[in-house]
């Protein structure tokens, strides 16, 4: 026999008195049930069960009228409400279109810049030798600004003086030929006719008197060379008294003078610097006391300006201040690119706080004849087929009415065409913006 676990057995031994008396408890309720007296049954009568029936019967008919009859009346009233939403009205606000006023302000960005400014280049090879302005300082009309050292240039003009010396000798041993071809000239003409004389009376032979008169023939032709020769020299002069003139008039820009009274912008060079003639820039001056600003007008509003109209420039880094200007002069053409006409607006510079290169805002005021109508910029409603502003017919209808935008500006709009003045439009139609739909105008202002 194999050996038994102690545990095993006697939880075996608790399991099986637990089922043990689980069954004795089953047969003492079974035994309770069937045994001693018969319990008294209770059977209802037949008017106990009417009674419940009619009871029931009550609290069906109750809970009909406590939830089916309002619900109906809650359908009624919804019906009757939706009804009412259709067939109302919807009231919208609207506003009279009117005109904008009779002056138009005009603020558009510019440039300043100088109403002359140029660059001052060396006009001869050399270094620079003395630099007696810098950038800020202002300048008269012909002030030194720099000079050149240039050694060569002096060898230069020497050289040129010399040559002319020559040429000039050259010319008056010239003339002096010439007054001793005019002496043997004068000579050859009187032997010839003495000759000439002799051999009319038979007292010489007609050989030697041809002889003598090609010498005179001679002379004359040497004489004129001699005239020739003095128009040569005579030209060599002048070119040597050319090219001095000229070295002297190079010699001259080794001073840098200023070419007009201005203020100096740009300094490029300094003491012992190399310049080129016609390349090198040492300076750049501007003339500040009359500044011009250069203003791009939309096609729109090109019209209105002209020369001689009035404009207010104000700059950011002087807030508060206002500088008057007037238009000069335009374009009197559009920038295909752009469509805008360019515009030159001169403004005095007296006090010198504005600077070339700033940046301004430039309004002009212009009158109009016949301002265009103005309406809120919210009353647009742009679609497919353009720009459209829904208008209230007299009938209380909606009319999407195409219109043409002129200025813009920001919270209102120029309507060139479109509209009449004294149309009734929407200013924010949101959903009213539909053809032909009925409404109820209400006047903004009323509201």
């Amino acid at each position: 026999m194999g050996h038994i676990d102690p545990a095993t057995s006697m939880e075996e031994e608790r399991l099986r008195k637990e089922n043990q008396e689980l069954r004795r408890r089953l047969q003492e309720l079974n035994g309770s049930s069937h045994e001693g007296p018969p319990t008294k049954r209770w059977h209802p009568s037949s008017a106990a069960i009417w009674a419940i029936f009619l009871l029931v019967i009550l609290v069906i008919v109750v809970a009909f009228f406590a939830g089916y009859i309002p619900l109906e009346k809650r359908k009624t009233l919804i019906l009757s409400e939706a009804h009412d939403q259709e067939t109302a009205l919807l009231r919208v606000d609207v506003i009279e279109v009117g005109r904008s006023s009779n002056k138009s302000e005009l603020e558009l960005p510019g440039n300043i810049q100088a109403i002359t400014e140029a660059p001052i280049l060396a006009r001869a090879d050399g270094y620079i030798k003395r630099r007696m302005v810098d950038i800020g300082d202002r300048v008269q009309a012909g002030q030194p600004l720099a000079e050149i050292e240039a050694p060569e240039m002096d060898e230069q003009v020497r050289q040129s003086k010399a040559n002319l010396q020559q040429a000039q000798g050259g010319l008056d041993e010239a003339q002096a030929n010439y007054q001793q071809g005019k002496t043997n000239l004068e000579l050859a003409r009187t032997t010839a006719g003495r000759w000439a004389s002799l051999a009319a009376r038979g007292a010489v032979s007609k050989q030697e008197n041809d002889q003598y008169q090609s010498q005179y023939q001679s002379q004359a032709s040497s004489l004129q060379s001699l005239e020739k020769a003095i128009a040569a020299q005579r030209g060599n002069v002048a070119a040597a008294e050319a090219n001095v003139a000229r070295l002297e008039r190079m010699q001259s820009y080794l001073i840098v003078k200023a070419p007009f009274a201005g203020v100096i912008t740009l300094r490029n060079v300094d003491v012992g610097a190399l310049v080129n003639a016609g390349t090198t820039l040492l300076y750049r001056i501007a003339q500040t006391g009359i500044l011009r600003a250069y203003v791009n007008v939309p096609q729109i509003s090109s019209n209105s300006i002209r020369p001689g109209l009035p404009a207010r420039l104000s700059v950011s880094n002087l807030p508060g201040r206002h500088f008057t200007g007037t238009v000069v002069r335009t374009a009197n053409s559009l920038d295909p690119t752009s469509r805008t006409l360019l515009v030159e607006v001169q403004v005095p510079n007296g006090e010198g706080v504005l600077f070339p290169g700033m940046y301004a805002q430039v309004d002009f005021s212009t009158a109009r004849a016949n301002p265009p109508l103005l309406v809120p910029s919210d009353a647009l409603i742009v679609s497919a087929g353009g720009n459209n502003v829904a208008v209230v017919r007299p009938d209380h209808t909606v009319h999407l009415q195409k219109i043409e935008i002129g200025r813009d500006y920001g919270d209102r709009l120029e309507v060139i065409s479109g509209l009449n003045e004294g149309d009734t439009i929407i200013p924010n139609p949101g959903d009213a913006g539909r053809e032909g739909l009925k409404v109820e105008p209400v006047p903004a202002a009323a509201k």
